[in-house]
């Protein structure tokens, strides 16, 4: 694929993937894309045939944002560092999680309540981040604790996400936040 159609398509994903994140997946139409993005919708058919193309390209451009973001974590740190890094990344972005949610836990939410092939390529997304988190408290030699501990602080920060979208108070976020440094300080 020549560099234009590679920008192109990525053009395409990022205004899909921050459609998908305002207004929902399925209320995002190709023609509210080819919109915003400015590209003819003749030539949103051309990368992508079906609107379930267009998400798995979205899912796989979230687990590609993730993944790099966990393998800087895992160069730098102590498992730790890398937990208290994972809170602080929700910290971070606590303005963005009271205007529109998780980026990921909303996807993966609005597509398991569709069902499909979609909801299924999905479900690896909050799965692998709790199998990620979950590998660091086995490394700070939490055993078989670990998969509760991990499960606690995934679900802790999926909770507010959810709670400071809803009441659009990004101060629950900092609330949740130092409360789970602090926890992971006594670990």
């Amino acid at each position: 694929m020549a560099k234009t159609d590679v920008d192109k398509r990525s053009r395409l994903i990022q205004t899909a993937a921050k459609l998908a994140y305002r207004q929902g997946f399925r209320k995002t139409t190709l023609a509210d894309i080819a919109e915003e993005s400015q590209v003819p919708l003749g030539n949103v058919y051309y990368y992508f045939k079906t609107k379930d193309e267009i998400g798995e390209a979205i899912l796989q451009q979230r687990f590609s944002q993730f993944e790099a973001q966990r393998e800087k974590w895992e160069e730098s740190g102590s498992p730790k560092e890398r937990l208290q890094a994972f809170v602080q990344m929700t910290l971070n972005n606590r303005e963005q999680l009271a205007r529109g949610g998780c980026p990921i836990g909303t996807l993966c939410s609005e597509l398991q309540r569709e069902g499909g092939e979609l909801a299924k390529k999905a479900s690896p997304l909050l799965g692998g981040t709790l199998a990620w988190i979950e590998k660091q408290f086995k490394a700070l030699g939490k055993g078989k604790d670990s998969a509760g501990l991990a499960l606690h602080l995934l679900s802790a920060l999926q909770g507010v996400s959810l709670l400071s979208h809803v009441s659009g108070n990004s101060n629950l976020v900092m609330v949740e936040a130092g409360r789970l440094k602090a926890w992971l300080e006594t670990l």
